[in-house]
């Protein structure tokens, strides 16, 4: 299916993340404002435990005076809550479609994207704060500019995952726990609650530095703190990575899940 056909169901696609977004906060008293408090709740935690107990000690802001280990760590974690909860979301989101699309005609890819987009909502609201406290705190560049650009790039790599994890839990409901139990070990190969120093070039022998600066993952999360935090710009060659990185996974998600794209239906 191709991105043409998407395309002409962009009414559905519109349709489809709004249900996402009310169904997901469906009977409840707040409504909305969990929507900041999980975020703040799993943040909290983490400074509690990271920041507080272990004195982990985050770097000097790019303005030279400012040093929180809450927003350098809110820096990057929002950048691995969207990829975490889309690339395991595509999976629920094809799954709940099923018997729709064994009743209607629509691209198979249509639930994933909608989803991806209500998941994109809640995110800008999460980056929305996140640099208006940078503002009011007067850590702040015209550097920030260049995050839209890493959002796109952000979006692109985690659907493509998306769509390679949802249609192998199609044919193998296996898929879904070995990638949950994947993703525990991801985030914390991630610098994402230590900073990158802290892991040792080698271990044993072993490259390990070097072998984490390979994951895409954590490549997102060094560029979203190099503009938000930090106040410079990305390497070209971190850019570079990350343009490769999303390119890769969407031609290859896309190319497997567009192959068993017309059997999906009856194995839903």
């Amino acid at each position: 299916m191709t991105a043409i056909a998407v395309w002409r169901y962009r009414g559905l696609v519109g349709q489809l993340a709004q249900r996402e977004i009310k169904l997901k906060y469906k009977r409840s008293v707040l409504g909305w404002l969990w929507s900041l408090i999980n975020p703040a709740a799993t943040l909290g935690i983490y400074i509690l435990v990271f920041g507080f107990f272990l004195k982990i000690q985050p770097p000097l802001a790019g303005n030279g005076h400012l040093k929180s280990f809450g927003l350098w760590l809110f820096s990057g974690l929002v950048m691995w809550n969207f990829f975490a909860a889309v690339s395991t979301g595509c999976m629920a989101w094809l799954i709940s479609a099923g018997a729709l699309l064994r009743k209607l005609y629509f691209p198979p890819q249509t639930p994933l994207i909608a989803g991806t987009l209500a998941t994109l909502a809640q995110t800008g609201i999460e980056l929305g704060i996140l640099v208006a406290i940078l503002i009011m705190l007067g850590n702040s560049s015209p550097v920030f500019l260049v995050l839209p650009l890493l959002v796109v790039l952000l979006v692109g790599f985690s659907l493509g995952v998306g769509l390679l994890a949802s249609v192998l839990n199609v044919a193998y409901r296996d898929v879904s726990h070995l990638i949950g139990i994947g993703m525990n070990l991801l985030f914390y190969a991630t610098p994402i609650i230590y900073p990158f120093a802290f892991v040792p070039e080698r271990v044993r022998g072993f490259p390990i530095r070097t072998v984490l600066k390979l994951n895409p993952v954590a490549q997102f999360v060094g560029a979203a703190r190099d503009v938000l935090y930090d106040l410079k710009l990305p390497s070209a060659a971190r850019l570079s990575g990350l343009v490769a990185a999303t390119s890769i996974s969407l031609l290859l998600g896309s190319w497997v899940f567009n192959r068993k794209a017309a059997d999906l239906s009856e194995e839903l």
